[in-house]
């Protein structure tokens, strides 16, 4: 198989960036709301992380790095 074909043939999951498995900083809070004030992630995110297909990963990873997470205290 020439490099062109390997290329051609990377699947939607191959071409994603290398992420850390998870955006989770270890500063769980949804005190005021229902989005967590560590990762960024929803509620309902951080309960289906493990079962969300890496796309679905990506495009919540895209959303929370836009808005300045994950946030770790100083």
């Amino acid at each position: 198989m020439s490099a062109q074909q390997n290329k051609d043939a990377m699947t939607e999951e191959d071409k994603l960036p290398e992420r850390p498995d998870t955006p989770c900083v270890a500063v769980c809070s949804t005190t005021f709301d229902e989005i967590c004030r560590g990762c960024g992630r929803s509620v309902v995110e951080v309960a289906h992380w493990v079962s969300m297909a890496p796309a679905e990963k990506e495009q919540v990873w895209k959303r929370i790095l836009s808005q300045g997470y994950p946030r770790r205290n100083k």
